[in-house]
């Protein structure tokens, strides 16, 4: 299998892998229809599929995308605004068919946690235990580590970034020396922007009404539950409605005390 020898070459030199990575930039910044700047605003999954050919060709002999899209089994990618924690995904699917089953790939990464990045909250930013000027280099450290996984699911079925051997490939392809990311996520921004967090008591506006209430959980906007006795009973005893509202109208009070 030609992608088992690009994955058991030779690590190429610093220098190199950083000079490719650098290419990879510069011909996104060209090519892409959405993304024209390095802290883009706008992001489409045609954006992926031109990262992963870049990819492909330059790292891989061009050898991982026919390995996961063998025997007709389709490969794609999708730009998600409901992930909120992590950075990416890579998911394998299991197809029945008439002469066995079939596997198709799907490369998912989370717009929401790049768009909140390199925004109004200013930190150093890490991906991958590596150094993040902009989104698109926070994008692409992102981008290779779903690379690796896509890597083992093909080629051994199953992938783990937790485990030495993606480690390993994560080290000897890209130069990675961690598995995590550290980019802003709707929560930080919360309560470095507006001083909110899970469990704090606020007061909110709708439609000229005013209601108190805790937040329960941040995501892209925050869950607030207002006490209701018509509303459905939560486990703390209590009758809650539940609201989405964007952490800019939330007015915070108190810490909770429940």
């Amino acid at each position: 299998m030609e992608l088992l020898s690009q994955i058991s070459r030779k690590q190429p030199p610093l220098e190199d892998v950083r000079e490719q990575v650098r290419e990879i930039h510069d011909i996104l910044l060209s090519e892409s229809r959405s993304i024209r700047e390095t802290n883009f605003t706008s992001i489409h999954s045609d954006d992926l599929s031109l990262l992963f050919e870049l990819y492909d060709e330059m790292f891989f002999d061009s050898q991982l995308g026919p390995a996961a899209r063998a025997n007709d089994t389709p490969l794609s990618f999708r730009v998600s605004k409901r992930m909120t924690r992590v950075g990416g995904t890579t998911t394998r699917y299991r197809h029945y068919r008439k002469h066995g089953p079939k596997w198709s790939y799907e490369i998912a990464i989370s717009s929401t946690l790049l768009f909140s990045t390199f925004y109004d909250v200013n930190r150093t930013i890490e991906v991958t235990g590596i150094e993040c000027q902009n989104r698109v280099e926070a994008l692409q450290r992102i981008f290779e580590h779903e690379l690796i996984h896509l890597t083992e699911m093909v080629a051994w079925g199953d992938s783990s970034c937790s485990q030495q051997r993606f480690q390993t490939l994560a080290f000897q392809f890209f130069t990675h020396t961690e598995a995590t990311h550290q980019l802003i996520t709707p929560g930080e921004r919360a309560a470095e922007k507006f001083g909110i967090r899970p469990g704090d008591r606020v007061r909110f506006r709708i439609d000229g009404s005013q209601f108190e209430g805790f937040v329960n959980r941040i995501t892209k906007r925050a869950t607030v539950l207002v006490e209701d006795q018509s509303s459905p009973l939560y486990s703390d005893g209590k009758r809650y409605a539940k609201f989405y509202i964007p952490v800019s109208l939330l007015e915070p009070m108190s810490k909770s005390s429940r």
